[in-house]
């Protein structure tokens, strides 16, 4: 089936090491060639990859020529420092923001001058008028530490009237979770973009590990396949990709707009959905991507 139009995001992560960063120009340059709407780069714990992550966001910017969408949490952070760091990305030419409460890293000393994500949009909005896109998160199976499901959505409705373009969804398996958010979002009057996160399957142990850190849930008969295939990695990735493209088909056949992959930095198995769904972008093609790696 042919998908062509369909908006596609991707996001890595700041490298490390040496050898991260190879992987990860390694996965720029592959993954530009499909032509993206956005790149967006993560943000650590109380802002520990602040330096890391502006200069993925350069890099990218330099080398592949196409829009990157840095992440910005504000928990842990004073407002003075915020304020640099968003007219910093303004005046670098980023025009895209995924604005995230974020998590308190366990070092800090305070939670910082802004307490939730709609607090930081707010302040985006006021410093930057409409300089720039922002995206949300959005949380489908509902964020660990809400209350509640019907505060967790109030919490999603306050990001909108503060003036989020756009959302993205912490990955997940059940498709249904994606579309009953949007029929709930609908009765709040909620009717921006909603991209629905995806996450490649390649290792059991990983994915186990993330998904109790987000509050993702693995359907148990998901688990129990994956569980029961070992050390047999390829038959793993096998079962893996045919789940993760029946949910990929699933979500477009239901009018979903896009599809943000959850990279970790590989660009393998993405590129093999991508090509399953024979996914190509409509954005204007541009000068080749000349990235050493």
């Amino acid at each position: 089936m042919n998908h062509s139009g369909l908006r596609i995001s991707f996001e890595f992560f700041p490298p490390k090491t040496i050898e991260g960063e190879k992987l990860l120009h390694k996965a720029v340059k592959a993954l530009s060639e499909t032509q993206p709407d956005f790149f967006s780069v993560t943000y650590g714990a109380g802002g520990t990859t602040q330096t890391g992550t502006l200069d993925v966001v350069k890099m990218i910017q330099q080398k592949a020529h196409l829009n990157v969408a840095p992440h910005l949490t504000c928990v842990g952070s004073t407002r003075d420092n915020i304020t640099e760091i968003i007219n910093q990305y303004k005046n670098n030419g980023v025009r895209r923001i995924v604005a995230l409460r974020g998590d308190l890293h366990p070092h800090a000393e305070h939670i910082g001058d802004l307490k939730f994500a709609y607090e930081l949009i707010a302040l985006i909005r006021k410093l930057t008028h409409d300089t720039f896109h922002i995206e949300a998160a959005a949380y489908p199976e509902f964020h660990p530490q809400a209350e509640n499901a019907l505060m967790d959505m109030k919490n999603f409705k306050q990001k909108i009237n503060a003036g989020a373009n756009s959302a993205i969804t912490q990955y997940f398996f059940n498709p249904d979770s994606y579309f009953y958010f949007l029929d709930y979002c609908a009765k709040l009057g909620i009717y921006v973009p909603v991209i629905p996160g995806i996450m490649p399957i390649t290792n059991f142990t990983k994915l186990v590990r993330f998904s109790s850190l987000c509050g993702a849930e693995i359907p148990r008969w998901i688990y129990k396949r994956l569980e029961a295939y070992g050390d047999d990695e390829l038959s793993l990735q096998s079962f893996g990709l045919e789940v993760v493209y029946d949910l990929c088909e699933r979500l477009i056949k239901g009018g979903a707009p896009g599809l943000h992959f959850y990279t970790l930095n590989q660009a393998e198995a993405t590129l093999k959905l991508l090509k399953m769904l024979n996914l190509k972008s409509q954005l204007p093609v541009v000068k080749k991507v000349d990235i050493k790696v």
